[in-house]
């Protein structure tokens, strides 16, 4: 009996312990700081920038399409021509268009060129459309297009351009004073057959240069083979 009275004693003892004890209180997160306006606005910045570099690397490789742009009026943009002289334009810009997607790619213009009678070379033709191509596309817009002769007409273009070159050989009198101060289209058209004459000669050249680089690769050749022969001999 007297070992039950204590046991029970020993229990009480025991729970009157535990109540009295403080309970832990539960841990709680710590709360992360808020970001400043600032850092915000520098990562939204970031984004912006970051999308539209990669956009305009698919646009480069052709992954995506340009954004459509403005509707485009010659008519009021290039007032400077009358309507006969775009209409001309358009009708020879659709002649070379042979596509007939609304662009004069590389191949188009070279195309071109050789109707023309001012052949040119790969990286020529590269150039010409670098020079106008204001949306680096790769290739030519109607609008663009007109942009050669606009330049033409201020004596913008240097003088044995592969666009001066267009402009003048062109069916096109833009300008009697415009293109390069001819006094009249007659004269242009002349001096634009001594520079595709130029052209053509350069073109001339570099084939008899590569045709004399085999002749003396055959010789060296040739030479060795002679050589080997007399010391096997």
């Amino acid at each position: 009996m007297a070992s039950e009275e204590l046991a029970r004693k020993l229990q009480s003892r025991l729970a009157a312990t535990q109540e009295t004890e403080p309970r832990p209180e539960p841990e709680q997160s710590p709360v992360r700081p808020k970001p400043q306006e600032s850092e915000a606005a520098c990562g939204d910045s970031s984004s912006e920038l970051s999308a539209k570099l990669t956009r305009r690397l698919d646009i480069n490789e052709g992954n995506a399409a340009p954004r459509a742009t403005r509707v485009f009026n010659p008519y009021t943009e290039f007032k400077e021509f009358s309507r006969k002289q775009i209409k001309d334009m358009e009708a020879m810009f659709k002649r070379y268009d042979t596509g007939k997607d609304g662009f004069i790619d590389l191949m188009e213009l070279k195309l071109m060129m050789e109707k023309l009678g001012a052949p040119q070379t790969h990286l020529g033709l590269k150039n010409m459309i670098k020079e106008v191509d204001e949306d680096f596309d790769g290739k030519l817009s109607f609008r663009e297009f007109l942009l050669i002769f606009r330049r033409a007409a201020a004596g913008e273009l240097q003088e044995e351009s592969g666009l001066m070159a267009l402009a003048r050989l062109s069916e096109i009198n833009v300008s009697s004073e415009g293109v390069m101060g001819a006094k009249d289209f007659f004269e242009a058209k002349v001096q634009a057959l001594s520079v595709g004459s130029k052209f053509e000669a350069e073109i001339r050249e570099e084939k008899e240069e590569r045709k004399r680089q085999e002749v003396e690769k055959k010789q060296r050749q040739a030479a060795f083979k002679q050589l080997q022969s007399t010391f096997c001999s």
